[in-house]
């Protein structure tokens, strides 16, 4: 399903936008509009913009020409964030539509231009087409199978970059790993830096879609192992990459 923005300015009074912000429901992306905030409340501040202006120099300030892709957009922030830095065309796609329509709302009020589709991670390859810059934020931790979802990144709709956050607990640390082990080697897997993806089987934090919980060192090497080569890491949880061709095997 595909959505375009399309509501009257002339009808964006401050009592609208409240009146609209409450019907459409609990919101996780904090978006400002028109001085109007979507969630005040959010239990982890001013989020997501404190976690982009952490990072936010990462990514060009001029990013006219470029087209960009915002996998798991939730009400938009980061795809409207894009628009304001010129991008060409911005396509925000999302398996929940009441996120959707929070995206689509807040687009209109903040006056920009994005193309939203109902679509999951699984079924990028239905776009048909890569991407300049591919944003996949906070959402490998909400996926059963959070390897296959960055590999079909790589195979579908990644041309260049990829901007990646996810969620990290466990050790910070990295292992300098061999390329191989003996099967009697046991010791490795106890290191604190060794690459460790916990499983939630209910819930954490009262959300039963947090599935999977990586620390760094498992993130790193998930990447690594979908063909995106690490160009920097200027936040804690977000890794900018580049698409290069998969080794074999």
């Amino acid at each position: 399903m595909k959505y375009v923005t399309s509501f009257p300015q002339s009808a964006l009074t401050p009592e609208r936008i409240r009146q609209r912000i409450l019907e459409l429901g609990e919101w996780f992306h904090n978006i400002d509009l028109q001085g109007i905030s979507t969630a005040p409340d959010h239990f982890l501040g001013n989020y997501p913009e404190i976690k982009w202006r952490r990072f936010a120099h990462s990514i060009p300030s001029d990013l006219r020409g470029k087209t960009v892709l915002d996998v798991g957009c939730n009400a938009g922030y980061y795809s409207i964030e894009m628009k304001r830095r010129g991008a060409e065309r911005v396509v925000g796609i999302d398996f929940d539509p009441d996120y959707l329509a929070q995206a689509r709302f807040a687009a209109e009020v903040c006056g920009v231009d994005i193309e939203l589709r109902q679509l999951s991670v699984y079924e990028v390859g239905q776009l048909g087409e890569r991407f300049d810059i591919v944003l996949f934020m906070g959402v490998l931790y909400h996926l059963r199978h959070p390897l296959l979802a960055l590999d079909l990144l790589h195979e579908h709709v990644v041309g260049d970059i990829l901007v990646f956050q996810s969620m990290l607990r466990g050790s910070s640390k990295v292992a300098q790993l061999k390329d191989d082990y003996p099967f009697e080697e046991e010791g490795i897997f106890r290191h604190p830096g060794f690459p460790h993806l916990y499983f939630i089987e209910k819930n954490y934090s009262g959300d039963p879609t947090n599935w999977w919980l990586p620390n760094r060192s498992c993130v790193e090497a998930m990447l690594r192992s979908s063909g995106f080569e690490i160009l920097e890491h200027p936040e804690e949880e977000v890794y900018l990459c580049r698409r290069v061709e998969r080794e074999k095997g």
